[in-house]
């Protein structure tokens, strides 16, 4: 959620040079998986932490690691303007995942935790989209999380808490890097019930959930030889779960949304096999002063008007949206900002930058779109 794209591999250790390789059911060991199969209840699952019952929320303990939850993300996206106008999106994803809930093996090389991070620059003007993948263990300091000082990390990919309280976001990879200054202009919000996002009508089928909606954003970013000074807005959110999706269900659409009058709105909706849309859909609406109000699935009508198909997955996913919101006299339009901003590593899912529009109604924000198929 962040989202349904999490690490749908288990890990194996191999013996020796203690080099791990992925691994999930047989028939899943494609290049490109389903990456809402992880948040469904597997045998893996029954001896996790699972998100029942709303809880109190505690800081900066809950920036840090929930290792007895299965499925974690800090999920970061920014739309940013170099000085001379020109616009990127950005996104900097970390999951872990847990093959056990707790490691007794003794040596250095074997951990319980695994991570994985999606980096991925949007360069709008020029239409490019450069994305990319890295995997690493919680051991011997290749990744991890930490609360005090806030740290996630893959190896030379991560956010950091600087000493003015500040976050830094960096990460580079071949001839692509990012670096941000990170400051938080609203409060946190807590997505569902005080925290507690149902996704499912089991027990279990929820995540913790929270938002960082509104963070001041200053930087760099460099593309081959050119480095561009950037600044805007960024957004975080932060999931921990073990089981959320139930069976029926196959994918998620999710929306994050700054305006530009300092309003946000968050909401996603779960697609169910028959081709309906999950009553557990829901969301978030934010408003100037940082109060958060609830969505229900019934308070926002999404109808899909456009759609892409990515040429290197042939998947075909909707590609522009009309978005109303009558209890908050809202309606506009949403579009991406480049159509092609589909990952395609050891699964395929499609997130990326997009604008609204309508009378009245301007902004930027991010969609992600999962579980799609040909």
């Amino acid at each position: 959620m962040r989202k349904w794209v999490v690490i749908i591999l288990l890990v194996g250790i191999v013996s020796g040079a203690g080099i791990f390789y992925l691994i999930s059911k047989p028939e899943q060991r494609a290049v490109f998986a389903d990456v809402t199969q992880v948040l469904s209840d597997g045998p893996i699952s029954e001896n996790f932490d699972k998100a029942v019952h709303p809880r109190s929320f505690n800081f900066p303990g809950d920036f840090g690691p929930h290792n007895t939850f299965q499925t974690e993300w800090w999920y970061f996206t920014g739309n940013l303007n170099s000085e001379g106008g020109r616009p990127f999106g950005y996104q900097l994803t970390f999951f872990r995942q847990a093959i056990g809930k707790q490691n007794t093996s003794h040596s250095r090389w074997r951990t319980n935790q695994l991570y994985m991070a999606h980096f991925a620059i949007s360069d709008i003007k020029q239409g490019e989209f450069y994305t990319f993948e890295r995997f690493s263990r919680d051991s011997l300091g290749l990744s991890g999380a930490k609360a005090q000082p806030f740290k996630v990390w893959l190896e030379n990919w991560e956010v950091a808490e600087t000493r003015g309280g500040n976050w830094m976001l960096r990460a580079r990879e071949q001839k692509i890097d990012i670096q941000l200054t990170l400051t938080q202009l609203k409060p946190l919000i807590f997505n569902g019930q005080d925290g507690l996002s149902q996704k499912g009508p089991e027990e279990g089928n929820s995540s913790y959930y929270y938002s960082n909606t509104r963070i001041r954003s200053k930087g760099h970013i460099g593309i081959a030889d050119e480095t561009y000074s950037v600044s805007g807005f960024s957004w975080l959110d932060r999931e921990w779960s073990t089981s959320a999706l139930s069976r029926n269900q196959t994918g998620r659409d999710w929306f994050s949304i700054q305006l530009d009058d300092w309003r946000e709105i968050m909401f996603f909706q779960i697609r169910k096999e028959d081709g309906g849309i999950s009553e557990f859909s829901s969301g978030s609406f934010v408003d100037r002063d940082g109060i958060r109000l609830h969505l229900k699935k019934s308070d926002v009508e999404i109808a899909v008007v456009d759609y892409w198909r990515s040429p290197a997955t042939d998947k075909r996913y909707p590609s522009a949206w009309n978005i109303r919101i009558p209890t908050k006299n809202l309606e506009f339009f949403m579009e991406p900002l480049q159509k092609n901003q589909e990952h395609h590593h050891r699964f395929a899912y499609w997130e990326g930058a997009v604008q609204v529009r309508g009378d009245g109604i301007s902004g930027k924000g991010y969609a992600e779109l999962t579980g799609y198929s040909q």
